[in-house]
């Protein structure tokens, strides 16, 4: 399984977390809201009977205290009420100012009527009064609680995954720079003894363009050296000869591979674009292009360089003849371990990517594809 499918494992669980406590908190809070609902119900209706019994008291006979405390006990779910010709005889739990206003009222009831059935009281007069309620400020607030809580719930999800993430990627940073180093350091012994075994093979009158290839490849060898020696260390950018450096690691890269891949140039081999880039690191990057695209294209086929001027930009595109790609997988395949090979690690489009947007400041992206016909990469880079 590679780096990028546990990843994506790891995000999946969880987001379906999320989702299940989300889910429960929504239907915890919604179960508490009808519980309150109902309660408030019980307490109008309470209130309703309490105010018709007091109303039906004679004169002559005093209330009793239990009534008077329960008709006076709801002081916070807004009622109004309405006599037999549903005129608005009385209101409780309305300020008294915007009470005075007779639209603001009809509003208020309005808003009742859609959320409550009102609640008869009958007289024994004939009379009948309803009393319309809505819901209290408690009860208001509860249905925004849940939401509340799950966005503070995603913070903290969020927030504790980009810590982990954050942490391991350092961890694992820091694993692959000291390896890093240490390969550097373990292959400086045998790039001595390569350059002491060609002055001897140039004593000896070996062939001067043979001993110019080993050269060449000691060369790369000790650039190589360099970037591994290089990596957890911000590299330096300086002016330099795009152009060169692209003829350069061409010309370096078509010796060593099979005769059956062409690479075209689309651009003055001998001109001049000078742009702030890190030689080593763009030599890496090419060659991993190359190599990324000669194993599309299983060994034969057309890779196609091209470079474009605009603005304050420089476009190089990198054509192949290969596979193609899935448009669902344009931006996978720059991720770590995400490979299509039976063998390999699945990291020169990651390594392209760093080089390219964390090192240099620019972009690089699966301009189109196409199965069976190949695909071109886009680099954009700051001039």
């Amino acid at each position: 399984m590679s780096i990028y499918s546990r990843n994506q494992k790891i995000k999946l669980g969880l987001f379906i977390l999320a989702v299940i406590i989300g889910v429960g908190i929504i239907l915890y809070s919604s179960n508490l809201s009808k519980k309150i609902a109902e309660q408030e119900r019980i307490k109008i209706q309470t209130w309703a009977e309490a105010l018709q019994e007091t109303t039906e008291t004679p004169l002559d006979v005093e209330i009793s205290k239990t009534l008077y405390k329960i008709t006076l006990g709801n002081k916070t779910i807004p009622v109004i009420l309405l006599d037999d010709s549903l005129n608005i005889i009385g209101y409780r739990n309305i300020k008294e100012k915007k009470a005075q206003d007779t639209a603001y009222l009809q509003k208020r009831l309005q808003i009742m009527k859609e959320q409550h059935q009102p609640i008869v009281i009958e007289y024994d007069a004939g009379h009948k009064n309803y009393v319309y309620y809505e819901d209290s400020e408690l009860l208001k607030n509860l249905v925004y609680y849940p939401y509340i809580l799950i966005i503070v719930f995603s913070f903290f999800i969020a927030l504790s995954y980009f810590g982990f993430s954050s942490s391991r990627r350092a961890e694992e940073d820091r694993l692959w720079a000291g390896m890093a180093k240490e390969t550097a350091h373990q292959l400086g012994t045998p790039i001595s003894s390569l350059v002491a075994w060609v002055e001897l093979l140039k004593m000896k009158g070996m062939d001067e363009n043979l001993i110019e290839e080993v050269n060449k490849d000691i060369q790369r060898l000790e650039k190589i050296t360099e970037r591994f020696s290089g990596i957890g260390s911000t590299p330096v950018l300086v002016k330099d000869n795009l152009l060169k450096i692209l003829t350069n690691s061409v010309s370096y890269l078509k010796i060593r591979t099979s005769k059956k891949v062409e690479y075209i140039l689309n651009y003055d081999k001998n001109g001049e674009l000078l742009i702030p880039i890190n030689e080593p690191l763009f030599e890496w990057l090419i060659e991993n292009m190359c190599k990324n695209a000669i194993d599309a294209m299983q060994g034969k086929g057309k890779i196609i360089i091209s470079v474009l001027e605009k603005k304050d930009k420089v476009l190089i595109d990198i054509e192949d003849t290969g596979k193609g790609i899935p448009k669902a997988q344009y931006k996978t395949v720059f991720k770590p371990g995400f490979t299509t090979k039976k063998r390999g690690w699945g990291l020169g489009l990651s390594l392209a990517k760093r080089i390219i947007e964390t090192y240099h400041s620019g972009k690089i992206f699966v301009k189109n594809s196409e199965i069976g016909k190949g695909t071109t990469f886009r680099i954009v880079l700051n001039k």
